[in-house]
């Protein structure tokens, strides 16, 4: 009788234990899946764009903005549908990106100068990727400095020039002579760090075809296809791989190859990128602000220049890795 009452005494107690362990299991199990629950998902990258407007992107006839509203954009329009929701003739540039929710842009406003390292909202430390649309301007040397740090640090730096002689505000300088004393008279380096040069040239017209890379992430990027180009008085490059191997050209004037007429290049310095367009009328949609002569390069039936902004801006910022 006392040995049954021990088991059943004992048989309770294991039977107890037991169901506390199965309980425990349970609710550790409910505590992990809560936990796993209230985890959020990461957030996609933002890819965050500089397009410069303090090298008289606006002067003469040129509206190379994509917002009057600077810097922020979004202050015009905060949920843009169409181009016209912002004003500058790069405005299409600007929306296109901005809708695919994966960019943030801003504007570095006439009056500003470019930095590197600073506190500034502008600061060039808070970027991905910096436009420079035909600067007509020279940059300073501290500017000139910034611009090749942020490269060599890890930046994208698109480059866009114009014709020789394109100088729109009569101060001596066009884009060409711009874009090439950046990059053979700064403090960090003027050795071709780039692997490239400027053509003093001014090609009236012409379709600059694309080279055939099907891995290629500028012509072949998740905003299309590239096949061509748009020459409306513009220039080209000439590669020096021997100064830096990464250059390449993407897109060639007629007749033109390897190192000489390239109307399209990219190219890396540190741990950065670099890409040069030869004219500024492929990236002009046509619409900005009145007073302006405008036309529609971006949507010329027979070029793929959209495709070829967006893909290369994705490029320099990372998105396409």
């Amino acid at each position: 009788m006392e040995e049954r009452q021990m088991y059943a005494i004992t048989g309770t107690r294991h039977r107890l234990a037991s169901a506390l362990a199965v309980l425990g299991l349970i609710a550790t199990g409910v505590a992990v899946q809560a936990t796993a629950t209230a985890t959020p998902a990461h957030a996609a990258t933002t890819h965050r764009v500089l397009f410069d407007n303090a090298h008289a992107e606006t002067a003469g006839n040129a509206d190379w903005i994509i917002s009057t509203s600077q810097p922020n954009p979004l202050s015009q329009d905060s949920a843009p549908s169409d181009e016209t929701d912002w004003t500058g003739a790069l405005s299409s540039w600007g929306v296109a990106l901005q809708q695919t929710g994966d960019y943030s842009l801003k504007t570095l406003p006439s009056g500003s100068s470019l930095a590197y390292g600073g506190s500034t909202a502008t600061d060039l430390s808070n970027f991905d990727t910096l436009v420079l649309p035909e600067p007509n301007t020279l940059f300073t040397t501290a500017e000139k400095t910034a611009i090749m740090k942020f490269v060599q640090n890890g930046g994208g730096l698109f480059m866009i020039s114009d014709h020789t002689g394109a100088d729109r505000n009569n101060d001596g300088e066009d884009a060409v002579e711009i874009l090439n004393d950046l990059m053979t008279n700064n403090s960090v380096d003027s050795d071709d760090p780039f692997g490239f040069s400027i053509d003093a040239k001014s090609i009236s017209s012409g379709y600059p075809a694309a080279i055939s890379d099907s891995t290629n992430a500028v012509l072949h990027g998740s905003f299309g296809t590239v096949t061509k180009s748009l020459i409306a008085s513009g220039t080209t490059a000439t590669l020096t791989p021997a100064d830096n191997s990464a250059v390449k050209g993407l897109l060639y004037r007629s007749g033109y190859s390897g190192n000489t007429g390239a109307f399209f290049l990219t190219s890396t310095y540190g741990s950065g990128r670099v890409a040069f367009w030869g004219d500024s009328s492929p990236i002009d949609d046509g619409t900005g602000q009145s007073g302006n002569t405008l036309y529609d390069g971006w949507n010329d039936t027979g070029a793929t220049n959209a495709p070829l902004a967006l893909n290369a801006t994705a490029w320099l910022a990372g998105a396409s890795d």
